[in-house]
C-alpha cells in the first residue's frame, strides 16, 4: 500500500537496527507510551531484533486499558436505565466491570449499540427524541476533538437528549507520574504520535529537562519505531535530554490549534482515576460548566458507584511498565481475550492482548527483518 510500505521496508529497517547495535554501549530502558506502538513492537518482533542491552517496557498508552473499573460500572448502570440508548466504540463492549460488561447487559435487554463516531450518537438522539442517548467518551487527547464536536453539535442544534460519559485521560501527567515514582526505571520515552498530532509537544520539553529523559515523538510503523528508538539511544549515549520529532509527517510542534480550542471550549482538566494506577492529578477531561446538560454522570447521578476490583489482575503493574504480561500468573490461563480479567487483555491496543496474539511471533536476533514485514 502506497505511503505504508515505505515504513515497513526491510532494508531501511535493517539500517536502523545496525545503527542501534553500533551506537548502544550500555544498558538502557525505554518506554513506548502508546498501545499501538506496543502492538507493533510485539507483532513484528522488534524487541528481539535489538541488542540485549536495550529493554522496552510498555506504558499506559491504551485508553481502554486505563479506563477505571469505576467508570465501567457507571457505564453499565446508565445502560441499564429505562429509555436509554447507550452507545460506544466496539473495544469498550467487553471490558469487565465489577460483575458485568456492556455486552452482557445488552444480552439482558439493555439497548447498547456500537457506533463508529460520536456524531452517530448525536444523530441517534435526533432520530429518537423520546430516548436518552449516551456516548461512552473514552480516549486520550486524540479522540477528545471529535467528542467535543459532538457535544458542540448537540448544543448548537438544541438536542437535549444526548450526553457523554467522559473518561478522557491525558498523557503527560501519566508520564510525569511514572518519572516521579521511586520505582521508576524508564530512561527514555517514545511519545505517542497521534496524541502529539493534536496537542503538539511543547508540554514535553520542561519534562525532558526536569527528569533528564529524552522524549522522541514517534509513529506506529516498524520503521517509525526503529528510527525513534535510534534517536532516543543516540540522545542517551550523548547525555542529551531533548524532545525530538520522528513523526514529522503528522506532528507539528504546536499541534492542531483549532482542535485544542474546541477541546478547551467543551472540556476542562480534572483529576482522573486510572485503572490500577490510582488518581493522577490533572490527568483527565470533564464537561465544562455551561455544558452540564451533556454530562451523563450528572444527568444520571452515578457519581457514587463503588467498584470491586479483581485481585488476580495486575493491570496496574503492567501499565506502569513494572512487569510484562507474561509475568502475570493469570495470563493465558484464567485471563484470555474470551474471558478477560482486565482491560489490557481486551483492547486492540492492550499489552496483554498483544502478547497473547503475537507472543509466538518472535524473530530471532541473528536474523534480518524478512519480507513478511514489508508484505504485512
Amino acid at each position: 500500500m502506497k505511503y505504508l510500505d515505505e515504513y515497513r521496508d526491510p532494508e531501511a529497517s535493517q539500517k536502523y537496527i545496525d545503527l542501534i547495535h553500533k551506537t548502544i554501549s550500555r544498558e538502557w530502558t525505554i518506554m513506548e507510551i502508546c498501545g499501538g506502538q506496543t502492538h507493533a513492537i510485539v507483532k513484528y518482533g522488534i524487541d528481539h531484533l535489538l541488542p540485549d542491552k536495550l529493554t522496552f517496557v510498555h506504558g499506559p498508552g491504551c485508553p481502554v486499558c486505563v479506563t477505571s473499573q469505576e467508570i465501567i460500572d457507571k457505564a453499565i448502570a446508565i445502560a441499564q436505565e429505562p429509555d436509554v440508548i447507550f452507545t460506544s466504540f466496539g473495544d469498550m463492549m467487553r471490558v469487565p466491570g465489577t460483575q458485568k460488561d456492556l455486552l452482557m447487559v445488552k444480552s439482558e435487554g439493555a439497548d447498547v449499540r456500537m457506533v463508529y463516531s460520536p456524531l452517530d450518537a448525536v444523530n441517534l438522539a435526533i432520530k429518537h427524541p423520546n430516548k436518552e442517548v449516551v456516548f461512552f467518551a473514552v480516549g486520550f487527547e486524540t479522540t477528545a476533538p471529535a467528542n467535543a464536536m459532538a457535544v458542540n453539535k448537540a448544543h448548537i442544534s438544541g438536542v437535549r437528549n444526548f450526553s457523554i460519559l467522559s473518561s478522557h485521560v491525558l498523557v503527560p501527567p501519566a508520564m510525569e507520574m511514572i518519572l516521579s515514582s521511586a520505582e521508576n526505571q524508564v530512561q527514555g520515552f517514545l511519545a505517542a504520535g497521534h496524541v502529539c498530532s493534536v496537542m503538539g509537544y511543547n508540554e514535553y520539553i520542561p519534562m525532558a529537562q526536569r527528569y533528564k529523559v529524552p522524549i522522541v515523538v514517534t509513529g506506529f510503523e516498524p520503521l517509525d519505531i526503529l528510527q525513534g528508538t535510534y534517536m532516543t539511544i543516540k540522545q542517551l549515549e550523548e547525555g542529551r535530554y531533548e524532545v525530538e520529532n520522528q513523526y514529522a509527517r503528522a506532528v507539528k510542534r504546536e499541534g492542531n490549534i483549532p482542535s485544542q480550542n474546541l477541546i478547551r471550549t467543551i472540556f476542562q482538566v480534572t483529576d482522573r482515576n486510572w485503572r490500577g494506577m490510582g488518581v493522577i492529578p490533572a490527568s483527565g477531561l470533564e464537561i465544562r460548566p455551561g455544558y452540564e446538560l451533556y454530562d451523563a454522570e450528572k444527568k444520571f447521578n452515578v457519581r457514587d458507584v463503588e467498584p470491586v476490583t479483581n485481585s488476580e489482575c495486575i493491570a496496574g503493574v503492567i501499565l506502569r511498565g513494572r512487569k510484562k504480561p507474561t509475568e502475570c500468573p493469570a495470563f493465558g490461563k484464567k485471563c484470555t481475550p474470551e474471558h478477560p480479567l482486565g482491560a489490557p487483555m481486551v483492547s486492540s491496543e492492550g499489552a496483554c492482548a498483544a502478547y497473547y496474539h503475537y507472543g509466538n511471533y518472535r524473530i530471532k536476533k541473528d536474523k534480518r527483518i524478512t519480507e513478511d514485514l514489508a508484505n504485512e
